[in-house]
């Protein structure tokens, strides 16, 4: 999702069974805007704590939709959401979905994956190599609606202009890596062909999984 009026960049990857994931997701994306859309943060409330309330009201209300419709029982999402303002990004960021900042021809990972081959990573268990192509990649340890408790992720920074801040899913980079998301992002096409690109390479490399892309770029800060 991506509201270029409001400064907003959203995504959600959903998990469960039949359509459950799907509408764990849409619950997201829903209060995400919802949030937003009713304006500023308060100058009482950084804009941090609203990405947060967000997180959690939208945590609350999937677990109250599965509670009362036992088909969804365990459903779940992964969610990133970033704001700008002040000519700062907020990122809120649960689950193995990712951020990515591009910036001067250089692409960042912004958010570190909330799963279990990233904490062996992290030990130094497993190479980042390996991890792609470990078959348990999928597994992970923080999800929207799963847990009674949610801990978010918030990673802020400066803006800049020409900045472009990139979220997917891991449909995207359990198949193309970031060389090639780099050169994608580096490349002369428009925001809207380098995302379809980068879905095309997914799909290129196996596409085993949905491959979801959010692209933004910052055309002011401030």
């Amino acid at each position: 999702m991506s509201v270029p009026e409001l400064g907003l960049l959203a995504l959600a990857d959903g998990m469960g069974g039949a359509a459950s994931g799907e509408v764990a997701s849409g619950i997201f994306a829903g209060t995400v805007l919802e949030m937003i859309s009713a304006g500023a943060p308060s100058a009482a409330e950084e804009p941090e704590e609203l990405v947060r309330r967000a997180f959690l009201i939208a945590h609350r209300r999937i677990r109250e939709r599965a509670a009362l419709e036992p088909m969804h029982r365990g459903m779940g999402c992964t969610g990133e959401m970033v704001i700008f303002t002040g000519g700062r990004y907020v990122v809120g960021h649960v689950g193995d979905s990712r951020v990515y900042l591009f910036r001067g021809g250089r692409l960042r990972q912004v958010t570190r994956d909330h799963s279990l081959v990233q904490e062996q990573v992290d030990r130094g268990f497993l190479t980042p190599e390996q991890a792609r192509a470990h078959p348990f990649r999928h597994v992970i340890l923080r999800a929207l609606g799963v847990e009674e408790g949610l801990d978010v992720d918030l990673v802020s920074g400066e803006a800049r202009p020409d900045d472009l801040i990139l979220l997917c899913s891991d449909g995207l980079t359990d198949m193309v890596g970031d060389p090639i998301i780099e050169e994608r992002l580096g490349s002369d096409l428009s925001l809207g062909e380098k995302a379809d690109r980068l879905v095309r390479d997914a799909c290129d490399a196996g596409g085993l999984d949905n491959v979801t892309v959010v692209l933004g770029r910052v055309l002011q800060a401030g």
